[in-house]
């Protein structure tokens, strides 16, 4: 492991000499790039340098105790090696989750789909529930959030809403959400008390870059068409909603919330080469086989993650077993501790596997 550990301090001493190379920084592009990996090695390269600096306190302990004849020093140095050896293995625990391999996607944005399920009116009011619950929890991190298309109920829910959040890390705190959702309350249509159970699907797509999906225009079909619903003044008055088929494989997208046209046309190409990078996402974690499909973040829009359960004050994620109270809080946004929680299972489970 140490000398694991000491190539991986060199090629952090290489990148920083790299970084001041005048040449490297005349390249802004380049110095980015490594910039970006540096500042991602620091975390890393800190808790490095903090374990061989314990180890070598730890030598040095050592030899007092086996060498040095002044009894209360060697007491000291005893002491001193106690708590040194009690604080290695949390360090060495640390660096093990540290050096897991990065999901590639964590850094980037997401493109969330939220969609009414079963349960009629009240899914449709359940799902823009959830809207509100991210975008809330998004404004707390800072983030911004941008809609991207949405079609409405009577009852002012959503039959489905589509959405970019944009932010740091994005994707490493949303990966978790994907999934079916169920809601049992009761509805305030509903005359005679009784509890009704409906659910949302919701999928966190990470933002694919036109390098990583090459869209060919000739595999598309754009159609245009009258938006409906809102958007001012020029609802229904020009054709500005924009449907895109790509052919190859039959997804559908569609985007109206825009008056122009071409901003409808961008959002829903947005939208597009975030589904084809989800299926390739999904084909590669396919041929990785049961093991990871098995892991916490495989969020399939057909598994059952989480039940928000209203008349007893209660959110259950059913995929650790992790139940809170306090639902007001949580449909305000306030699901950090879900989040963390599911985040520290899957790296307990990914380093498990690693072990």
């Amino acid at each position: 492991m140490r000398d694991k550990l000491e190539s991986i301090l060199e090629s952090y001493r290489e990148l920083t000499e790299k970084l001041s190379d005048p040449e490297v920084f005349s390249d802004q592009k380049v110095y980015s790039k490594l910039a970006k990996e540096q500042s991602d090695m620091t975390p890393l390269a800190s808790k490095i340098t903090e374990y061989f600096g314990v180890l070598d306190d730890i030598a040095d302990a050592e030899d007092i105790v086996r060498v040095e004849s002044d009894h209360e020093l060697r007491e000291l140095a005893k002491e001193e090696l106690h708590v040194l050896q009690e604080r290695k293995p949390l360090l060495e625990d640390e660096l093990k989750a540290m050096m897991l391999p990065s999901d590639p996607n964590d850094a980037k944005n997401v493109i969330v789909e939220i969609r009414a399920g079963t349960g009629g009116d009240e899914a449709g009011i359940f799902a823009a529930d959830l809207f509100r619950m991210y975008t809330r929890f998004a404004e707390s991190q800072r983030w911004k959030v941008e809609v991207l298309d949405s079609s409405e109920n009577e009852v002012g829910g959503f039959k489905e809403v589509s959405f970019m959040v944009k932010g740091k890390r994005v994707y490493s705190r949303l990966k978790f959400e994907s999934g079916v959702h169920r809601v049992q309350r009761i509805p305030t249509t509903e005359s005679g008390g009784r509890i009704h159970t409906s659910t949302a699907t919701v999928a966190v797509l990470p933002e694919a870059e036109d390098v990583e999906i090459e869209v060919n225009p000739n595999d598309l079909r754009i159609d245009v068409y009258r938006s409906s619903g809102p958007g001012g003044q020029s609802v229904n008055t020009t054709d500005s909603a924009v449907r895109v088929t790509h052919l190859p494989t039959g997804l559908v997208v569609q985007s109206q919330n825009q008056k122009s046209q071409l901003q409808n046309k961008e959002n829903a190409l947005r939208v597009l080469r975030a589904r084809l990078l989800e299926m390739e996402i999904e084909r590669q974690q396919a041929e990785m086989g049961e093991a990871r499909r098995s892991q916490i973040g495989s969020g399939g829009r057909s598994e059952k993650i989480r039940t928000y359960n209203f008349p007893q004050d209660r959110l259950t994620d059913h995929r650790i077993g992790l139940t809170v109270h306090n639902l007001p809080a949580v449909m305000m946004g306030e699901i950090g501790p879900v989040i963390e929680a599911l985040a520290a299972a899957d790296r307990a489970e990914r380093l498990a596997a690693v072990v």
